[in-house]
């Protein structure tokens, strides 16, 4: 039918919902860690690097700057290593955070589906309907049903979108108690560098410093609220990801 086909794009946006909770859960929210490294391999249609001769002319000469005045040394690295997605994961207030949003978008999920229903059985009523229909009528009923399709997109949107945020707050206060914890750390051990235990290729135990982290963190903050997920006026929205979902409504 191909007034359900002009419909299906939008239809699979709605449905793109019911997956926001396993979204949510695999996400990586990142946290304050160091970005990931850039592929080791260029794309095959990647433009092929300029000759050498070419690249050479291009590259400025080094300038001759006057030697500075001899300053302090930095004192001896006394090195931690620290790993803050296990920390998050053990955390018993990230943990909650996690479970009150996967509640929210669960919730969500089955109202877009049944949204995405209403509607499936909009078209095929016009669809039904469309022999002893007018142009103008025909017109008309499509019109008011494409107006619906957007608006209850939006809607749904900006509502999981209302639903990261509350989620993102809550998980921003874990994250500055966290900071706090980890100086508290390492000033007790007088550890004055600490480093991404993802980065590190090899260290000892003694210098791991997340079991304790995670000890404290659950010691001091047990549990944080997560704020109620409001729409607000003008709330930027990322739409959901449809590259998975692009045959469900076809």
């Amino acid at each position: 039918m191909a007034f359900f086909t002009r419909f299906s794009p939008v239809l699979v946006a709605v449905a793109a919902l019911s997956a926001a909770p396993a979204a949510f859960a695999q996400s990586s929210p990142g946290y304050f860690m160091p970005p990931s490294q850039a592929p080791a391999h260029a794309p095959a249609h990647a433009p092929a690097p300029a000759p050498q001769a070419q690249a050479q002319a291009q590259v400025p000469s080094i300038p001759q700057l006057p030697a500075l005045p001899k300053g302090a040394p930095p004192p001896v690295a006394v090195i931690g290593v620290l790993s803050v997605p296990e920390v998050m994961q053990k955390s018993t207030a990230a943990q909650g955070v996690q479970a009150v949003i996967r509640q929210r978008q669960e919730a969500l999920a089955k109202e877009a589906q049944a949204a995405r229903a209403k509607i499936q059985a909009e078209q095929a009523q016009i669809e039904a309907d469309r022999s002893t229909l007018t142009d103008a009528q025909l017109e008309t009923k499509e019109q008011a049903l494409r107006d619906e399709v957007a608006a209850t997109q939006t809607s749904f949107q900006e509502r999981n979108q209302a639903i990261q945020n509350s989620g993102q707050a809550a998980l921003g206060i874990i994250e500055s108690e966290l900071i706090a914890i980890i100086r508290q750390e390492a000033e007790a051990r007088g550890m004055n560098l600490v480093l991404h235990r993802e980065q590190v290729a090899l260290n000892v135990d003694a210098f791991d410093i997340t079991n304790a982290v995670v000890a404290q963190i659950n010691k001091l903050l047990p549990s944080v609220p997560v704020p109620p997920s409001v729409v607000t006026p003008g709330m930027a929205v990322n739409p959901p990801d449809q590259s998975g979902d692009q045959g469900a409504g076809q």
